[in-house]
C-alpha cells in the first residue's frame, strides 16, 4: 500500500496498513451540538470527508463513526436559557448540522452515534476502570480517573504528566487526588433538569466527556481500531484522555485502542484565531448567505488538512473564481462521457494519486485538475471526464456545468428568466443596429454579475 499517513501518536509519516486488510475502521470526534455549527467545525469535518473519501477511492472498505455529543455543560445550560428539553435543543442543532454540512457535500458517515444513546456501555467502561484501580469516587460524588495510575499517560503528547501539570490547560484540583485526572462520571446536580441525569451504580450523574467517546468507538469499531481523528485542540486531553481509559480498562495484556491518530490544523480568520470576542466569528450558515457550499468546500481543499487554514472573504472569492474555472473548462468541452473507472496509471492520475497517498495532500491534487482543464482549453476536450472524475473523489465538480455556472447565488439579484429577457432584448437591439442599447443592455448585465458570451450559435451567459 502507497499511502502514508502523518500519526501523532509516531510523531512522523507512517505506511498505513488496516488491521484487518481492505476494511478501515475510523473513529472522528464529531460535533457538541448546542449551537450552530461554526467554520472550525466545517474545517475538521471536511477533512475527514476527504480522508473517508479516498480511502473508499482506493478500494478499502470503510466503516466510519463521527459521533455526536448530545450531552454536557454548554448543552445543558443552553437548554434552560431557551427553555427547551434537552433533546428538543439537541434535536434542533443536529438537524441545522445536517442542512451545513449537506450544504458542503460531506459524506454520511457510516454511523453517527448521539452519546446519551450508550451510557450503558460507559457505565461499563467505568466499572472496569474502577475494578482495575484506575478511577475512584470523589467527596462530592464524582467518578474521577486516576492519571498517575496508568503509566502509559502522556505518549500522545509526548510530554510526561509532570510537564502537563506544568502547563495552562489543567484542571483545578477541586476534590481529585491531582489536578491532572479527569472526571469519568459526574454526579448530578440539584439545579440540573431531569433529563440530564441517569441511575448508575455511582449514584445520579451524567458520563463525562472523554468517556463518551471511548464507549462509542468501542461499541462500533471494536479495539483496536485503525484511525482516530478530530481537530487539533482535541490531541491533549480529550485524546489523552481516551487513550489512557480504554488501554487502561483493557489491562496490560490488551490490544490497544487505536493505530493511527489524525488531527486537522486550527483555523484562523484574517491571520487571527477566531473568536466571538474579536468580532471575527463566523457559523457555516453565515458563510452561505454568501457562497455557495461547494466554493465554501473548495476554498477548504486548497489547504492540507494539517496546515493551519486562514480565512478570509479575499482568499475564499479567489478560490470562487478558481472552482469556476474548472467548471468553465467543463463546459468548453461540451458534453463529458461519465469515466466508469479511473485509471490511476495514467500520468495526470497518477499525479494525483501521488499526491493524495502523500498524507491527503489536497494542494497537489487540485495543481492535477487545473492542469487538466488546460489542457481543455488548449483543445484536450477528451480530458474533461477524467476531470470530473478526479474532482469526484475530493467531491466537486458533480453539478453540470451549465447549471453551476448559471445557478443562483446567494448574492444573485437577478433570475435565469429575466436574464435570457433581456438577452432577447440585446438580440432585438442589434438586430435593428442599435448598438449603443445592445452594449448597454450587455454592460447593465455585467453589473449585475452577469457575463455574456457571443459565439456563432448565438448568445450564452455565465454569473461571474
Amino acid at each position: 500500500m502507497s499511502l502514508r499517513i502523518y500519526n501523532s501518536l509516531s510523531r512522523r509519516l507512517d505506511p498505513f496498513e488496516p488491521i484487518e486488510p481492505g476494511h478501515v475502521r475510523m473513529y472522528v470526534c464529531g460535533m457538541t451540538v448546542y449551537d450552530l455549527c461554526h467554520l472550525g467545525h466545517a474545517r475538521m469535518m471536511l477533512a475527514f470527508d476527504v480522508i473517508y473519501r479516498w480511502l473508499l477511492a482506493s478500494g478499502f472498505q470503510v466503516t466510519y463513526v463521527r459521533n455526536i455529543t448530545d450531552i454536557d455543560d454548554k448543552i445543558i445550560r443552553r437548554a434552560l436559557e431557551r427553555g427547551l428539553t434537552i433533546r428538543a435543543l439537541t434535536d434542533e442543532m443536529i438537524g441545522a448540522m445536517h442542512r451545513d454540512i449537506g450544504a458542503l457535500g460531506l459524506l454520511a458517515p457510516t454511523h453517527e452515534p448521539r452519546a446519551t444513546e450508550y451510557v450503558p456501555q460507559m457505565l461499563a467502561l467505568i466499572d472496569r476502570l474502577e475494578t482495575r484501580g484506575l478511577a475512584y469516587r470523589a467527596a462530592g460524588g464524582d467518578v474521577n480517573f486516576a492519571v498517575r495510575r496508568f503509566p502509559a499517560y502522556g505518549k500522545l503528547s509526548g510530554k510526561s504528566p509532570d510537564e502537563l501539570r506544568a502547563g495552562e490547560r489543567v484542571a483545578v484540583l477541586g476534590d481529585k487526588e491531582d489536578p491532572l485526572d479527569f472526571v469519568l462520571w459526574k454526579a448530578a446536580k440539584a439545579d440540573e433538569p431531569a433529563d440530564a441525569r441517569w441511575a448508575s451504580p455511582f449514584g445520579e450523574g451524567r458520563p463525562g466527556w472523554h468517556i463518551e467517546c471511548s464507549a462509542m468507538s468501542g461499541a462500533l469499531l471494536g479495539e483496536p481500531f485503525d484511525i482516530h481523528g478530530g481537530g487539533q485542540d482535541l490531541q491533549f486531553p480529550h485524546h489523552e484522555n481516551e487513550i489512557a481509559q480504554s488501554e487502561g480498562a483493557q489491562g496490560p495484556d490488551g490490544a490497544g485502542f487505536a493505530r493511527y491518530w489524525l488531527h486537522n490544523g486550527f483555523l484562523n480568520v484574517d491571520n487571527e484565531k477566531m473568536s466571538k470576542s474579536l468580532d471575527n466569528f463566523f457559523t457555516i450558515a453565515d458563510i452561505l448567505k454568501e457562497y455557495d457550499g461547494e466554493a465554501l468546500r473548495f476554498f477548504m481543499l486548497r489547504t492540507h488538512y494539517r496546515s493551519p487554514f486562514n480565512f478570509s472573504d479575499q482568499v475564499l472569492e479567489e478560490a470562487r473564481t478558481a472552482l469556476r474555472r474548472l467548471y468553465g473548462a467543463l463546459e468548453a468541452a461540451g458534453e463529458v462521457p461519465a469515466l466508469g473507472r479511473i485509471d490511476w496509471n495514467e500520468p495526470r492520475a497518477a499525479a494525483f494519486k501521488a499526491g493524495m497517498d502523500d498524507d491527503f495532500n489536497t494542494p497537489v491534487a487540485l495543481a492535477v485538475l487545473f492542469d487538466l482543464a488546460g489542457e481543455i482549453h488548449r483543445g484536450r476536450r477528451e480530458d474533461a471526464a477524467l476531470l470530473r472524475a478526479l474532482g469526484g473523489v475530493l467531491g466537486v465538480l458533480q453539478q453540470e456545468p451549465r447549471t453551476y455556472l448559471q445557478g443562483a447565488t446567494p448574492r444573485a439579484t437577478l433570475d435565469a428568466g429575466t436574464i435570457d429577457a433581456r438577452i432577447a432584448e440585446r438580440a432585438a437591439a442589434k438586430q435593428a443596429r442599435d448598438f449603443a442599447r445592445a452594449d448597454r443592455i450587455r454592460d447593465e448585465l455585467a453589473a449585475e454579475g452577469v457575463v455574456l458570451k457571443d459565439s456563432p450559435q448565438g448568445t450564452t451567459w455565465v454569473r461571474a
